[in-house]
């Protein structure tokens, strides 16, 4: 856990969120600034910076990430379809330095960054 970092203080309880799913090693929850009817965000626990960052032993993990966001998705009534997309960096978007999963369903109310 990085104590700076927002999601994982969100990970640890210690700020809150509403919580779509949560499991070991993941948590998804509303994103507080939407940009669409549903907009969740899928979070490892685990501190990693972006995809950049992701090492052989966390393919698993990356694997389970796409995974819940397809049930997530499918669990808010989208399973027709979403869109799926990670920023990258600054650079990229990322306004959280923590690896994360934006699902994004129904009426878009603005496009993202």
């Amino acid at each position: 856990m990085n104590s700076d970092c927002l999601f994982c203080r969100i990970v640890a309880g210690e700020l809150p969120s509403d919580e779509v799913h949560r499991e070991s090693g993941i948590i998804a929850f509303k994103d507080i600034h939407p940009v669409a009817e549903t907009h969740i965000l899928v979070v490892p626990e685990k501190h990693i910076e972006d995809l950049r960052q992701l090492q052989d032993e966390d393919a698993q993990l990356w694997l389970r990430l796409a995974q819940v966001a397809n049930s997530v998705a499918a669990d808010l009534g989208h399973d027709q379809g979403y869109r799926f997309f990670v920023s990258v960096g600054p650079g990229g978007g990322q306004t959280v330095p923590h690896l994360h999963i934006h699902v994004l369903a129904g009426t878009m109310r603005r496009l993202p960054a």
